[in-house]
């Protein structure tokens, strides 16, 4: 499968409001209410993902197989998020990006994420074949 439309330097963005539903406290990782680390890291999968998600063929798709992030600045309920994510490495299927997500004050975390071209039909059927 060609994945040659999918190169270095490409970015990719997703934004949220932080609400109540996805702080520490509702998520349940932590006992804040702050945005939660797995709404942040969410949200830079979504901008990986949606980015990608235009440029793969038909019938596929791409999953998540790694994700490495600091979050090093708390947010509080109210602000909006921003999520950045830029291609940094394509290796065949698999898709490197370098990862920041943004307050309206200052970058909130940052790392690197990578996920992997699959053939949706194949990647189902394996999945509910543990059923």
């Amino acid at each position: 499968m060609d994945f040659s439309n999918i190169t270095v330097g490409l970015k990719g963005t997703a934004t949220e409001c932080v609400v109540q539903d996805n702080t520490a406290q509702a998520m349940g990782s932590g006992s804040l209410p702050v945005y939660a680390t797995p709404a942040m890291t969410c949200l830079m999968e979504k901008a990986a993902a949606e980015l990608l998600e235009k440029l793969v063929p038909a019938g596929w798709t791409t999953v998540g197989i790694s994700l490495d992030v600091k979050h090093k600045a708390p947010t509080p309920v109210g602000p909006g998020v921003r999520a950045e994510a830029e291609v940094t490495a394509v290796e065949g299927r698999k898709v490197t990006f370098s990862v920041h997500a943004f307050d309206d004050q200052e970058e909130i975390g940052s790392g690197t994420h990578e996920r992997f071209a699959v053939e949706k039909e194949k990647f189902l059927s394996k999945a509910s074949a543990k059923r």
